[in-house]
């Protein structure tokens, strides 16, 4: 059966059920704390009016999924060589994507989708800060050989259904290139994100809170409740318990975070590409090309390297430092083996460190003056008016040496290593951080200097990309200087196509 995407396509009927899942989350993040304030405060309740009010409810929301199922349609320009795509009810909407700036065109299957059997398609472009086209509901079949028709960016006319079939046959006899198993993800889960763990755990807690206030209508936490707990006993037993416990769940929530977002990863070479699938609850599948890939970078610790565990990161073009975190790409759990293997397929070679840039010791005093000597200098400030206490100094202690020990670390791994292929910075205090560019990908080069720098010879140079800016700060500027004179002289003579 062939498909004819120059005509409107409408996306699969169970598509509505999709659209009614959606617009039903849509309306219930706006509406749901409202309803849930409104009905604790409420004096008196009757069942009978709230069941009327949410049949009228489903059945409003119903009605509108339905509209923005029957006036969606998606179709091919072949002669515009566009990709278009017409949504609205009231307000019509026509989305157009030139095919030669299409980046990534990503399959994703959350659970609802799942459920009914369809597949949502996602398509992206270099130099936009949100994804262009949006289809929620089609088959799997008709989205493979959809994907395969948009990534041909060619200018001549639109292969026909057949060429897209004949390579959706070929995707299928294509040998898995690396798959990342549970142990893998295990190893990255209790090793990594400790603190985007914590913050996600403190986020919730005060949002719970603030929550609980509104619909109680008073004051949830207040000290004195608790007082007669913590009676009687030992204050640092009492905050080592504490400890314990937010370690605890921060090492749970990042485990299941890790296992839900990138269980059964799977990569696939074909056609010299990478074809990557991974999800547990929603399902995502997209095509990495070699040729789009801006910055690689490769952060590991110290017990992921005892485990042989580290995680890559791929970033693509993006148009603002907002859009970055949404072309990341994400490989966790890959072992020094698999890293040499991808590496090897998006740059032919395995990437060398060559010469060695550092900083001068300065970078070292200038952090530890703002993150050790002035918060410090604030401290026994508030001590000549208070009384804090001498648990307070030595918080203040532990403080010192934690934030000393970090600022000593990252300055020793702050480096840059340049090669005539590549460019590769390291950075970082537990976490180190490999970042790799090739010189062919640098859009811009600029040089800092504060004119107290100028006399000792030392200045900051900043590498722009597409995917993201590499910086080294306060290297030595008779070192600097020719490399950055070589780039220049070398993005002048050259055309790499790095979109």
């Amino acid at each position: 059966m062939t498909t004819n995407f120059d005509q409107p396509q409408k996306q699969s009927p169970v598509g509505v059920l999709v659209m009614f899942a959606d617009t039903l989350q849509e309306y219930a993040r706006a509406f749901l704390p409202v309803l849930a304030i409104t009905l604790f405060k409420a004096k008196e309740f009757s069942m009978l009016y709230f069941v009327l009010i949410l049949i009228a409810t489903i059945l409003v929301i119903g009605v509108i999924a339905y509209l923005r199922f029957i006036n969606f349609t998606f179709y091919l320009d072949s002669k515009n060589q566009e990709f278009v795509i017409q949504e609205g009810i009231l307000s019509k909407t026509k989305t157009t994507v030139q095919l030669h700036k299409i980046q990534q065109v990503n399959i994703t299957q959350s659970l609802i989708q799942r459920v009914i059997g369809v597949y949502g398609l996602e398509v992206d472009t270099a130099g936009s800060n949100s994804k262009e086209g949006k289809i929620k509901a089609i088959s799997h079949n008709l989205a493979l050989a959809l994907k395969s028709e948009l990534l041909n960016n060619q200018k001549a006319a639109v292969a026909h259904i057949e060429e897209a079939q004949n390579n959706l046959i070929s995707e299928t006899e294509n040998q898995l290139f690396i798959r990342i198993g549970l142990p893998s993800l295990i190893k990255v889960g209790i090793t990594s994100n400790y603190v985007k763990s914590f913050s996600l755990l403190l986020v919730f807690f005060f949002t719970m809170l603030d929550y609980l206030q509104k619909i109680l209508g008073e004051q949830v936490w207040d000290s004195n409740r608790y007082d007669h707990l913590v009676e009687g006993r030992s204050i640092a037993m009492a905050l080592f318990f504490l400890v314990a416990f937010v370690f605890f769940m921060v090492v749970v929530i990042n485990l299941a975070r890790t296992i839900i977002r990138y269980f059964d990863y799977k990569i696939t070479r074909q056609k010299g590409s990478l074809l990557l699938s991974f999800g547990l609850i929603n399902t995502k599948s997209t095509i990495l090309k070699p040729e789009k890939v801006q910055i690689l970078s490769i952060t590991q610790n110290y017990f992921q390297k005892k485990l042989d565990v580290l995680q890559l990161k791929i970033k693509q073009t993006a148009h603002s430092e907002h859009e970055e975190k949404n072309t990341h790409i994400e490989i966790p759990g890959c072992n020094a083996a698999e890293k040499d293997a991808i590496l090897n397929l998006l740059y032919q070679k395995n990437p060398q460190r060559g010469v060695m840039l550092r900083p001068n010791f300065r970078k070292l005093g200038f952090a530890v003056f703002l993150t050790i000597v002035l918060p410090l200098v604030g401290y026994f400030l508030f001590r000549q008016y208070q009384n804090p206490g001498s648990m307070f100094d030595f918080a203040a202690l532990i403080y010192v040496i934690f934030v000393g020990l970090i600022q000593y670390f990252k300055y020793r791994n702050h480096r840059l290593f340049v090669h005539d292929d590549f460019i590769i910075k390291q950075s970082g205090a537990w976490d180190i951080t490999h970042e790799i560019i090739e010189p062919g990908k640098i859009q811009g080069i600029a040089i800092s200097q504060l004119f107290w720098h100028k006399s000792i010879g030392i200045g900051s140079l900043i590498l722009y990309t597409a995917g993201g800016n590499i910086r080294l700060d306060l290297g030595q500027m008779n070192l600097i200087q020719p490399y950055v004179n070589k780039w220049l002289y070398e993005l002048e003579k050259t055309d790499v196509n790095w979109m």
